[in-house]
């Protein structure tokens, strides 16, 4: 009886997890996403809708409205619920505005890495064929981070720059113990 019961609860919490990325894998086919997709770079057009803070973008893609979240970046949080406004999140904020607005954009997937735990789309942002996430890592802006289901492309490129940003004390990294292998420490008073 007691493999009988443990037998359905395991079932049950596998039907449970599963069904979000069931889901998730529904919508990647109806925008038929793949990181191959899209032109001969592999990105394809996007129409920005809102920024919603450093790391997240509201957009228009194939007619669907989505949230893109940048693949392996983090930056400080200004709007998380129940959390402060971290020192650069308005910076990080402002520059990553200034970007998405300044000429066409586009996404580019990695394979396996399509979308969160949030259901958001998980993707390389270019301008005008330039990587969003490159320049806020390379400001010190943002933090490599969220390295979850690797390999990646350009994970070897962004950690490089990372370097370069610390080296250099580029805004986060102006401030010793700030950032973290989980995020950044401290808020603005």
């Amino acid at each position: 009886m007691r493999k009988k019961i443990v037998g359905v609860t395991l079932f049950a919490v596998a039907i449970i997890l599963g069904f979000p990325q069931i889901q998730n894998e529904e919508a990647n086919q109806k925008l038929n996403i793949k990181s191959d997709a899209g032109s001969s770079t592999g990105q394809q057009p996007i129409t920005l809708v809102r920024t919603i803070d450093g790391d997240t973008i509201k957009v228009k893609v194939k007619g669907k409205i989505e949230t893109v979240r940048y693949l392996l970046v983090d930056t400080p949080e200004s709007k998380k619920e129940g959390m402060c406004v971290q020192p650069f999140a308005i910076e990080a904020f402002r520059r990553n505005n200034q970007l998405v607005n300044s000429g066409r954009l586009t996404l580019e997937f990695e394979e396996g890495n399509t979308r969160d735990s949030y259901g958001r789309l998980l993707a390389y942002v270019y301008v005008d064929g330039k990587m969003v996430q490159e320049t806020l890592i390379k400001e010190g802006l943002a933090r490599v981070g969220y390295i979850m289901n690797p390999p990646y492309k350009f994970l070897n490129l962004l950690r490089e720059n990372e370097n370069l940003a610390k080296r250099e004390k580029e805004n986060i990294w102006s401030h010793p113990n700030y950032v973290t292998k989980r995020g950044f420490n401290g808020c603005v008073q």
